[in-house]
């Protein structure tokens, strides 16, 4: 029988002392002290651990832990004598930016003041501690109840003088989560502002801090050094695409495969099917341990760690961007790899604008992984990486959220897709018309427009609903050619009892075309000319069972025919 699974607990002791099952990851401790680096900050995608390592961290240096031996007995760190001297000797500042998610400037400083004034307060015996003259005594209860705004840069380092000075120890600076105020201030539109603000709370605790020993700071993102670290120059960057404390966070294959026997699991490959895929540095194979806890738990594959947050920017991005991301992510549904330059200093502001950052942002967050990549070289001053999906929940989790794109006309979408699959083009037309009308500006709402509507950002928005929809019953395939409007889709169908379908998507240009029926018919006209039907005949395929349509466009209304098939 194995020890309980506990879910959700991130306090390193209690999992300790309760005996909860527990993956020994104290290594970390001896690794970060040993690379000597002032200030590291790590990054890596939700749910991997880096608020138990945190507290892991937190724990064995904190003078608060002062002779708990038995957190750490038996586990790898405690192996070295020079550890076991060092643990609970440190002054620990920890704090967590986790929560502070809120929609303005103001309240997100203030959420911020508050989490410094805990700090204050937590640490309330040096009000009457006689190394603090009268004055800073004032000062200290006025920042442990009264904190604002202009106080805030500067709350840090002054906390961390007093116990410099209480202790006679320089402290150790614990800061998780620390971009997640600057991904709300992203999306709610105060990024500007909260940069300013963060540069020089940041600039003061870990760049002039004479007080400092050393820090960690964890994160989802690397914000970019010239918003927020542009004074940092003694910051040590750990991204998931460097070697350090690879296996550190996340479970190695070789864990979950314990685990899974002590458990008494079975399913590995499975396991590995749906929650194997991340690469951290040169070590792959590294699986979610949000996911594997709850299947230890359960015993029941679901999608656990790509449910646990809204997805609200990822989705944002996908179904707002260029149609040419749109193409791009339909070959990554289809299980295609996609090549691309990786930024991984994120730049949010950019994210509108710039399709590389928004790759750069799936790759940090943990949505798609790293096959392989060209060396950097100066021959090859730009090295791209091969990425594709990281595995089968997240492929899952980007299926539900297409589905749900089209929630407003979930009925209607679903009959378009019933009425093409019969043939039905009347009936196609009307649910179509219907669907236009409710979501194209939903995938035509990015923050940069063109001057007017991009109808193709609706088209592949369109197309990814198909490939969702049609999954095991068609394969579905776009042939792109440059030029405005024009898009193809073929389907072609996996069991042999189904006919195959060619869909052209033309936009009316209204200089070369009088009407809608006149788009149509050079939409029709387009599959004949160009032959689309030969890759479907080369398999085999009959022409009198391969159906054509042509779909026209003319702002947010739909004009569909069809021609007769081929005897």
């Amino acid at each position: 029988m194995g020890r309980n699974v506990a879910i959700g607990i991130q306090n390193y002791s209690e999992i300790i002392e309760k005996n909860y099952f527990y993956v020994d990851k104290t290594s970390f401790i001896k690794d970060w002290w040993d690379s000597g680096d002032s200030v590291t900050l790590i990054t890596r995608p939700r749910r991997f651990g880096k608020t138990l390592t945190m507290s892991m961290v937190e724990q064995f240096f904190s003078v608060d832990y002062a002779g708990r031996e038995d957190l750490f007995e038996g586990l790898t760190v405690w192996n070295e004598e020079e550890y076991r001297r060092i643990q609970g000797t440190y002054p620990v500042i920890s704090l967590s930016f986790a929560n502070v998610k809120e929609t303005g400037y103001k309240m997100t400083v203030y959420r911020i003041c508050q989490l410094l004034m805990k700090k204050y307060e937590q640490f309330g015996f040096l009000r009457n501690c006689r190394q603090l003259s009268d004055a800073e005594k004032e000062y200290f209860e006025r920042m442990a109840s009264d904190m604002g705004e202009a106080d805030a840069p500067l709350a840090l380092y002054q906390l961390s003088d007093y116990l410099y000075r209480y202790y006679g120890k320089k402290v150790i600076i614990l800061l998780d989560e620390y971009d997640t105020p600057m991904q709300e201030a992203y999306v709610d539109g105060y990024w500007k502002e909260l940069v300013a603000f963060t540069r020089s709370l940041f600039n003061a605790t870990f760049k002039t801090n004479p007080c400092l020993e050393r820090a960690i700071m964890t994160g989802i993102t690397r914000v970019s050094k010239e918003s927020i670290f542009s004074d940092l120059n003694n910051l040590k960057v750990v991204t998931t695409t460097s070697n350090e404390y690879a296996d550190s966070f996340g479970f190695t294959e070789e864990e979950v495969f314990a685990a899974m026997d002590e458990c008494g699991c079975i399913e590995k490959e499975e396991v590995k099917r749906w929650y194997d895929g991340f690469v951290f540095g040169e070590k792959r194979d590294i699986y979610n341990p949000w996911s594997i806890l709850n299947y230890l738990d359960t015993g029941k594959f679901m999608t656990y760690w790509a449910n646990t947050s809204s997805n609200s920017l990822v989705g944002k991005l996908i179904r707002e961007g260029s149609k040419n991301l749109k193409a791009s992510f339909e070959a990554l549904l289809d299980g295609q790899h996609l090549w691309t330059q990786v930024d991984e200093q994120i730049v949010y502001n950019q994210l509108d604008m710039d399709e590389q950052a928004i790759w750069s942002f799936l790759l940090a967050s943990g949505y798609l992984k790293v096959i392989s990549y060209e060396e950097y070289s100066s021959e090859n001053e730009t090295p791209e990486y091969e990425l594709a999906l990281t595995n089968l929940e997240v492929k899952i989790m980007f299926r539900n959220m297409i589905r749900r794109w089209f929630g407003v006309v979930r009925s209607d979408y679903n009959d378009f897709v019933q009425a093409l699959l019969i043939g039905d083009v009347d009936a196609m037309n009307e649910y179509m018309n219907r669907v236009a009308l409710a979501t194209f500006s939903s995938f035509d709402s990015g923050t940069h427009p063109s001057g007017k509507t991009e109808p193709e950002r609706f088209y592949h928005g369109f197309v990814l609903g198909l490939i969702v929809e049609l999954q095991g019953k068609y394969t579905v395939t776009s042939n792109r050619e440059s030029g405005f409007g024009r898009y193809d889709v073929v389907l072609e169908p996996i069991s042999g009892q189904d006919d195959a379908i060619i869909l052209e998507f033309k936009v009316q240009n209204s200089k070369r075309e009088s009407s809608l029926d006149e788009t149509l018919e050079n939409a029709l006209k387009q599959i004949e000319d160009k032959e689309y039907a030969a890759a479907l005949t080369a398999k085999g395929i009959p022409g009198e069972r391969i159906r054509k349509y042509g779909f026209a466009f003319e702002g947010k209304k739909v004009l569909i025919g069809t021609q007769q098939a081929d005897g």
